[in-house]
């Protein structure tokens, strides 16, 4: 039996295509962490186990939503991650297989209406396979992964993910990043200063454009370097904030 499982908040606009790739599943899950827009009732149209909870951080709430299901196998897929019907095909197939517990899958992502094969970007492997009682998410805050005890293999068929649809979902999401990432290198004790949020900047920007070939993604390729540096200066800025106010 598999069980898919999702979290939301404020996805009306690619839920349903979402919970439509995956409407073959035995169960599906959606973790709702107080969207104010159409987000649960579009999951209530697809799924009767919809539930409603506070935020604590991605992977402690992708853990809450695998708790929740009862299937063997979980299937963890973003909000804006969409199931192929040949992925599907390939999944059902993978489930069989009694001596793997666990499945990375290439993940192709969009940005800005392009699929992009550089920067970094493709192929993007991704655990979001795996057997419920041989797995489990981390408790980071963001950049959550999966732990898996026991033998992984890849799949070949790519997850499709929307990751930026236009450009205010891009600022929107490098704002957000960025103080997640900031408050996660302040406890770990990680220091900042107005030079080291410049540089790191600025090699990021490099590193994508030049080193990881972003460039090849034509004008997207540009734009991602860009969104990319933006959002590692505002990170190490808001974490220089973060260091001058318990200094006050």
């Amino acid at each position: 039996m598999l069980s898919v499982v999702i979290i939301t908040k404020n996805e009306a606009g690619h839920i349903a295509r979402c919970l439509e790739s995956v409407s073959w599943a035995n169960e599906i899950i959606v973790l709702d962490s107080g969207s104010e827009d159409d987000t649960v009732a579009i999951c209530r149209q697809y799924t009767d186990k919809v539930y409603q909870t506070d935020w604590p951080g991605f992977g402690i709430q992708k853990q809450r939503a695998v708790d929740k299901a009862s299937g063997d196998w979980i299937l963890s897929i973003d909000a804006d991650e969409v199931v192929t019907p040949e992925l599907r095909l390939e999944i059902e197939k993978a489930l069989q297989q009694e001596q793997v517990d666990g499945y990375e899958i290439p993940r192709l992502s969009s940005y800005c209406g392009r699929q992009m094969r550089h920067g970094g970007w493709w192929p993007d492997y991704v655990l979001r396979l795996f057997r419920r009682d041989c797995g489990r998410f981390t408790d980071s805050v963001v950049h959550e992964r999966i732990i898996v005890q026991g033998q992984i293999a890849r799949l070949s068929t790519p997850l499709l993910h929307d990751a930026f649809i236009d450009l205010d979902e891009v600022l929107h999401k490098v704002n957000s990043y960025s103080s997640l990432g900031a408050a996660l290198l302040y406890q770990r004790g990680v220091r900042s200063s107005l030079s080291k949020a410049v540089l790191k900047a600025l090699w990021t920007f490099i590193r994508t454009y030049w080193l990881k070939a972003a460039i090849l993604d034509g004008r997207q390729g540009l734009m991602l370097s860009i969104s990319n540096a933006e959002g590692t200066y505002y990170k190490y800025l808001k974490l220089l904030e973060l260091q001058n106010r318990q200094q006050q």
